[in-house]
């Protein structure tokens, strides 16, 4: 069966995101284990582009994550915002350049890159295909793993939230070598990681452009999540491929997914649905001049322009 998401309205204040955090918790009942000692957060923060792209999480609901959860399980707890590198991405200077810097010296709390963690090496099996996966133990090892994807599309997936955030989480800084099966990766990281929480950042969504949604969404469950974050983003959910494998594999069930706060269609009528044609055609002629920049300047291309 599936699980409760809540969706609920928020503006870009520290103060009334974290009573928005709590309102959204509270309508899928949440409850912690106790006790909380130590706090993961995985962040989506995408190459290089700012909170208000809609490409990466926004430092500010870190921020009232952050202070919701100390609240509640004391100002002690060990807290980690945790990110991997990427084909196209260092953490290191994402975490500087995206203002993550600051809010650990605020807040007093560790960013961790997951690619130096240490790692086991996993095997899954996802549509009869074995796909070997570095999984970073300190998720694995946390009182309280918190999930913290974006709200946006994408040209390989279509759409990408909370399943797509953990597929983030594995120690390989070359993902791209997973994209010719992508949907099968993205359910073998799911089936080994499992989040305890996942608070979904639609303050700016991405869809043809940027919008502010003011959207917070939440639930246990990482599929329901990506199940009512496709209608949003003006998808049938039945027709994405990842979502499609992950009920094959028994990894979610759209059965009896109930949804509490604000309705969907408030966000979906305001988002700007994605048109994929377009799109491609214009990554086509984005991949030719960064690769033409690439070999002039040495830099690296960001990983989606590399995939035909």
């Amino acid at each position: 069966m599936g699980s409760i998401v809540s969706l609920v309205r928020t503006r870009r204040s520290e103060e009334e995101i974290k009573e928005s955090i709590g309102k959204a918790l509270d309508l899928i009942d949440f409850e912690m284990q106790s006790p909380i000692r130590t706090v993961a957060i995985k962040v989506n923060l995408c190459y290089y582009w700012d909170a208000f792209t809609g490409q990466t999480t926004d430092p500010l609901l870190v921020a009232a994550i952050i202070d919701y959860f100390r609240e509640r399980c004391g100002s002690n707890i060990d807290i980690k915002v945790a990110e991997s590198d990427a084909t196209a991405m260092r953490t290191k200077y994402a975490f500087v350049m995206l203002g993550y810097d600051k809010l650990a010296k605020e807040k007093k709390i560790e960013l961790f890159n997951l690619s130096t963690d240490v790692s086991d090496e996993k095997e899954v099996q996802v549509n009869r295909r074995t796909i070997r996966l570095k999984v970073p133990m300190s998720l694995l090892r946390s009182d309280l793993f918190i999930n913290i994807p974006k709200l946006k599309t994408h040209s390989l997936t279509y759409i990408t939230c909370a399943l797509k955030n953990i597929f983030g989480c594995m120690a390989s800084q070359r993902k791209i070598l997973y994209h010719p099966f992508l949907n099968e990766t993205i359910v073998g990281v799911n089936k080994i990681l499992r989040p305890h929480l996942t608070i979904v950042d639609g303050l700016v969504a991405l869809g043809r452009f940027p919008v502010k949604l003011e959207l917070i969404m939440a639930s246990v469950d990482p599929f329901s999540i990506d199940w009512i974050a496709s209608q949003i983003l003006g998808y049938n959910p039945s027709k994405i491929e990842f979502l499609k494998v992950a009920s094959k594999e028994k990894l979610g069930d759209s059965d009896g997914i109930l949804t509490r706060g604000e309705s969907v269609n408030t966000f979906r009528k305001l988002f700007p649905r994605q048109n994929f044609v377009y799109s491609k055609l214009l990554s086509k002629t984005r991949k030719l001049l960064l690769t033409s920049y690439e070999r002039i300047v040495g830099d690296l291309v960001p990983a989606e322009y590399k995939v035909e």
